[in-house]
């Protein structure tokens, strides 16, 4: 057994939470937010995309995806992986970013999932590239490979690559990954243990913007855009300062723009932290595949991977 399950669940619980708190504010501004909720605590329904309260958008779907995988395959399986974004895609899901969009159709084509979402990169223009759709999908692989860091950090490459094959994006996931996988075990600083680990080959960009989060400085400003690298650096930021799960994932969402990513990737990495128990209860009861996040949650606990 990689980690606890218990761990394992407030990675996928906290994901989720995150995802669900954010959705119905997707796109809003702070002042916007502020102004309707003052501050949102609690699960609402309506909003972006007009869904109940306690639904999850394309970042917990995908997460399910790359989860089921790993448990029916026992192993990181990318072909299969990338079977299940396409069977997703089919099932016509109410959001789903650009990039990912534009890789499954030509999966949908017969590319290869190392073809698909590197032809797509190689195509976009500096600026619409480097999104935060394969970060908020990547953390179940933190689970199965914590013991396995090595692995980890290579798998969750890849895994963005599907759809996201800029390095910013693939190290993005693999920074990620490892900073769960240190607060799953209970490392000192995951996040320096990350970065460290990577070493010279993260992009420039990112480690610029993160190494001042591991030195315990704060960022002259924070972005909730789509870019990965904003993506990662506040959400990270709010983790690293909170001193609850529900202080953390409040802080990112209420910072409004991309609120279900920041959110859920802030809720992942706040899970592994804080642990399952410490996710408000209200919000874990709204979501509606909770039982299936816990199963999976144990189930890949089990994983033997490679």
């Amino acid at each position: 057994m990689a980690v606890d399950e218990l761990d394992g669940r407030g990675v996928l619980l906290g994901l989720a939470c995150g995802d669900a708190l954010g959705r119905p504010v997707e796109f809003w501004s702070p002042d916007r937010i502020a102004h309707d909720y003052d501050t949102l605590t609690e699960m609402v329904g309506d909003g972006t995309w007009g869904k109940p309260s306690g639904t999850i958008t394309d970042d917990t779907d995908l997460a399910l995806c790359i989860a089921r995988s790993l448990v029916e395959c026992d192993n990181f399986d990318p072909t299969d992986v990338a079977s299940r974004f396409v069977d997703w895609y089919d099932s016509g899901p109410f959001d789903i970013g650009n990039m990912t969009a534009q890789a499954i159709n030509r999966l949908k084509q017969g590319d290869p999932w190392d073809v698909a979402g590197q032809q797509v990169w190689e195509a976009s223009p500096e600026g619409s590239n480097a999104g935060n759709g394969s970060i908020m999908r990547c953390p179940p692989l933190a689970i199965p490979y914590a013991d396995d860091l090595e692995t980890l950090a290579r798998v969750s490459r890849q895994s963005s690559q599907i759809t996201h094959a800029d390095p910013r994006c693939t190290y993005g996931c693999a920074v990620l990954n490892l900073t769960i996988a240190g607060y799953l075990n209970n490392a000192p600083n995951p996040l320096t243990g990350a970065l460290d680990r990577l070493g010279a080959d993260m992009p420039a960009e990112l480690q610029a913007a993160l190494e001042p989060l591991a030195n315990g400085d704060r960022p002259d400003s924070l972005s909730t855009s789509g870019y990965v690298v904003h993506t990662l650096q506040t959400a990270l930021h709010d983790v690293l300062t909170a001193d609850t799960a529900e202080d953390a994932i409040v802080t990112a969402v209420n910072r409004g723009g991309d609120t279900d990513t920041v959110g859920a990737v802030a809720g992942a990495v706040a899970g592994a932290r804080f642990g399952a128990s410490e996710l408000p209860a209200r919000w874990v009861a709204e979501i509606d595949e909770e039982r299936e996040l816990r199963r999976l949650a144990t189930d890949l606990c089990t994983v033997e991977g490679d």
